[in-house]
């Protein structure tokens, strides 16, 4: 990863903080795109940029637009923005449907749209996306996360179609991550089963690297010790 451009989207998450502090360790420098509006002091290798709803075109335009002005290029997207809800179709309503499309399905297109141009100028162009096993048979609660991470799964299989022999694109796909916030909502859960964040990046960061040049359109799942 060394002086690769990286621009990492939902970068202040659980999943987020971990892909920055492993691809500045291992000599890359950092766009993070955040949407919230107070993030760390900017430093060397890591240039902060808040306040930005990759659910807007015309915002992720800008913040990669951003990104190019300070380092002059992009050699690497990664997708982590997003967010879960867990709601029975009957018990819920569309609002939840919305809101899982865009944090989830629009975040990863708009982000991509954007960058692709600048992707397609580095010799290395890479896109990862997170996708989710619970996308590939949804259960009970699902429907609203499940159909969105789906749509992340098919955008990631055409857009590695369109940009074959150009950029790759790629995703994983988690099951249960091991964070706080998944811990306080499933205290029951053995939590040794899960993936962790730590071992969720490594794989990213593979995809995102010179190693991976021969895989595009893989979606591959990470489900830790189920």
């Amino acid at each position: 990863m060394n002086g690769k451009i990286i621009v990492i989207t939902g970068a202040s998450g659980a999943l987020g903080r971990v892909v920055v502090d492993m691809a500045i360790s291992r000599g890359a420098i950092v766009a993070a795109i955040d949407h919230a509006s107070k993030t760390p002091a900017s430093t060397v290798k890591l240039f902060q940029i808040g306040d930005i709803d990759l659910s807007e075109a015309a915002q992720a335009e800008r913040a990669v637009a951003v990104a190019v002005a300070q380092f002059g290029r992009i050699d690497v997207l990664i997708n982590i923005a997003g967010a879960f809800t867990f709601e029975t179709i009957c018990d819920g309503s569309n609002d939840s449907w919305e809101r899982m499309h865009r944090l989830n399905l629009l975040t990863a297109l708009n982000a991509s749209r954007a960058a692709i141009p600048h992707l397609l100028a580095s010799k290395a162009g890479r896109i990862v996306n997170i996708g989710a096993i619970g996308a590939l048979q949804a259960g009970a609660g699902m429907g609203p996360y499940a159909a969105s991470k789906a749509g992340v799964h098919r955008l990631t299989e055409t857009l590695a179609a369109e940009l074959k022999g150009k950029v790759t694109v790629n995703a994983v796909l988690p099951s249960t991550i091991d964070t706080p916030a998944n811990r306080r909502d499933m205290p029951d859960a053995d939590f040794s089963k899960w993936v962790t964040a730590k071992e969720l990046a490594e794989v990213i960061l593979f995809l995102a690297s010179d190693a991976a040049s021969a895989v595009t359109g893989a979606l591959l799942p990470v489900s830790g010790r189920v």
